[in-house]
């Protein structure tokens, strides 16, 4: 394993938490292995490893561009990083604005309904 893997694995984990990754890599196969260990060290080892700034932005920007692009399948695991990276529902709800304005109204709608249904599983009061 590569120094940017683990690195990767312990940003991961703290933002993530270790059921989610645990899950994760309990379903990961000799398939996908490849594009796990990509994504370690990509997205986890590199760029939320950067600590050009911090998790709680990173972690707007990520729901923001989800968002944005259409994919919204990950917004809930995001939603539920924010536990981690201090992102408050505020700060997400702000994201999710600026989706509105700068990639469509109904983008940002679906996003904020996920987040809703997201934050009330997680006995988030908004």
């Amino acid at each position: 394993m590569s120094t940017r893997f683990e690195q990767g694995m312990t940003t991961r984990r703290a933002v993530l938490g270790d059921d989610h990754v645990d899950r994760a890599e309990a379903n990961k196969s000799a398939f996908d292995e490849p594009f796990q260990s990509m994504i370690t060290e990509g997205a986890w080892g590199t760029l939320w490893s950067d600590d050009s700034i911090a998790h709680r932005e990173r972690s707007m920007l990520t729901l923001a561009l989800l968002a944005a692009t259409g994919n919204f399948e990950e917004i809930p695991m995001h939603i539920r990083a924010t536990a981690n990276t201090g992102a408050s529902p505020q700060d997400v709800l702000q994201a999710f604005m600026h989706v509105a304005v700068y990639a469509g109204v109904p983008k940002a709608n679906h996003a904020i309904k996920l987040a809703k249904q997201t934050y009330a599983e997680m006995g988030v009061t908004l």
